[in-house]
């Protein structure tokens, strides 16, 4: 769904899939927006500025509103 979803999105919100397990910033970019579970979210706005978190596994329309509000 994700895969799907960037491809929709593409040129308009820029995504960034980090597997927090295996990649060396994984454990800092958990520590920064606070998050203990895996799926975690963070929408950014184009500022950097943090929008929304999502946790968890999410339906698709959850994840499709977060990014309708980064327009």
């Amino acid at each position: 769904m994700v895969d799907r979803l960037k491809t929709e999105y593409e040129g308009i919100v820029e995504f960034r899939l980090i597997n927090v397990e295996t990649d060396p910033q994984g454990s800092a970019l958990m520590a920064q927006y606070n998050a203990q579970y895996v799926p975690t979210f963070v929408f950014l706005n184009s500022d950097g500025s943090q929008s929304t978190i999502v946790v968890g596994a999410q339906s698709e329309d959850v994840l499709r509103s977060a990014l309708d509000a980064l327009k």
